[in-house]
């Protein structure tokens, strides 16, 4: 990744993309430009990630189908839309597609890149949360089933009375099955627990959450 991130920027209008590249460059982001939606979806697979600066009035396909498209497409990139004088309305559509912000043109410096501050702050977020869910899962993975099944009903709220009654077992099998899945986890509290069992998604595996 280059300096504070890579910045796709998708517009149709050369003498904006290079002021803003300009900009975003003496600012510390890498740059990639794209004069249209096609042009940018050609490539988005194999684009490196980052944030995307799209345009809302573009030729061929608008912001809006630029922006349904990455949404089909199972593109996670935080986007920000340009959008002109009179066109809030449309930023509005945008935003409720996900968009993480939208700017007027013509921008102030600061407005761009402090939107660009709160978009990078989303991508990393989810780059922890996609981390966390991982090593989450390793560690559930070293449970057997039986301490699988009790922490499932913990995510559940239920008491080892409850989990022992729904398992077949005794409350102190649940107990010591408990124990056991928590020096696995390597957790000493119930709350660490349901943190990880949470974070891999254990609970929604389990229909009856």
């Amino acid at each position: 990744m280059s300096g504070k991130g890579i910045v796709h920027l998708v517009d149709d209008e050369e003498s904006l993309r290079r002021s803003t590249s300009f900009v975003l460059k003496t600012s510390g982001y890498g740059v990639v430009t794209y004069e249209s939606g096609p042009a940018f979806l050609q490539q988005v697979a194999h684009a490196e990630p980052g944030c995307v600066l799209l345009d809302v009035r573009m030729p061929e396909l608008d912001g809006l189908e630029v922006q349904r498209a990455l949404h089909e497409r199972g593109v996670a990139m935080p986007v920000i839309v340009f959008t002109g004088h009179g066109d809030i309305s449309i930023a509005v559509q945008a935003m409720k597609q996900g968009a993480v912000d939208f700017i007027e043109k013509p921008f102030e410096k600061a407005t761009l890149l402090g939107s660009l501050e709160s978009a990078f702050d989303r991508l990393r977020d989810r780059h922890r949360q996609a981390a966390a869910a991982s090593e989450a899962s390793v560690r559930i993975a070293a449970l057997t089933g039986r301490e699988r099944d009790v922490l499932a009903g913990l995510t559940r709220g239920h008491p080892n009375k409850t989990i022992a009654y729904d398992l077949g077992i005794s409350p102190r099998t649940v107990e010591v099955h408990r124990a056991n899945l928590m020096q696995k986890l390597e957790v000493r509290s119930l709350s660490d627990a349901l943190r990880i069992a949470f974070a891999a998604g254990l609970a929604d595996d389990d229909p009856s959450v």
